[in-house]
């Protein structure tokens, strides 16, 4: 494997020891070229990861080295370069994101599915930190609208500690038309509003269940709202009764996931 291999269409950069070791756990990726140091090398090898592999390339460099290599893989991205983390980064071929058609297949084929949407976010600290907790919680799909999207930048793969490797996570044109197929389906959508008046939705646990959270900003779109029959509140305990996305996710996974 050489170097003009990747570009930024068909290549993932990984930075963060967590999101590298479980890229490189996951069978799915291919073709990956790690760069890194040799200390960082003794620190993957202590957490007994097979890097013989015949499409893995690892290549021990120096400090300087490693800055400067991660500089050209910055740039193929298009992106601003940073100084990575942990004395290593890893190029792989880029994982799919999906359509909601595979989402409407596994629901036809009577899986139980966990699905986390997001609604107008699209700050990709907030998106990364909400996939990481879904991970956590064993959730099957991240639902995202296109518009506005946060890719699969560095950035994103290092906030999410190797939850992108967990949960595959499907973009959609309109999630409005998405909830309502889900619905029709026999999915329990439940969305959640600091201005909803319940604070507590009773759910099918035998039915797959999506959450639907809105940016801490804009809330929950119009359309999304039209949609849903089951909207709550996380009430406050104290003075702040808004919460951060990421946060408010992660409180309304543990109510409705963490049973399951």
């Amino acid at each position: 494997m050489n170097e003009t291999e990747f570009t930024g269409d068909n290549m993932d950069l990984i930075v963060g020891i967590h999101s590298i070791v479980e890229a490189i756990k996951n069978p799915k990726r291919q073709n990956i070229r790690l760069v890194l140091t040799k200390d960082a090398l003794s620190e993957l090898k202590r957490k007994k990861l097979d890097l013989s592999q015949p499409y893995f390339k690892v290549e021990i460099v120096d400090s300087t080295k490693l800055h400067s290599e991660a500089q050209k893989s910055y740039k193929k991205i298009g992106r601003e370069y940073q100084r990575v983390p942990s004395g290593m980064f890893l190029e792989s071929g880029r994982l799919k994101i999906l359509n909601v058609s595979h989402i409407y297949r596994d629901l036809e084929c009577g899986k139980r599915l966990k699905i986390f949407s997001l609604d107008q976010v699209t700050d990709v600290h907030n998106g990364a930190a909400v996939l990481r907790t879904a991970a956590f919680y064993g959730v099957d799909y991240l639902v995202l609208p296109v518009k506005g999207i946060f890719g699969p930048t560095p950035s994103f793969f290092r906030i999410a500690s190797g939850a992108t490797e967990h949960v595959k996570i499907v973009t959609c044109p309109n999630l409005s038309k998405v909830l309502k197929k889900m619905i029709q389906l026999g999915v329990e959508c439940v969305g959640f509003s600091e201005h909803a008046e319940d604070e507590n939705v009773v759910v099918d646990p035998q039915k797959s269940l999506c959450l639907v959270m809105g940016a801490e900003d804009k809330g929950l779109s119009h359309a999304v709202n039209r949609i849903l029959e089951k909207i709550m509140m996380l009430p406050s305990k104290g003075s702040i009764k808004s919460l951060n996305v990421s946060v408010a996710s992660a409180i309304a996974m543990e109510k409705f996931l963490s049973a399951n």
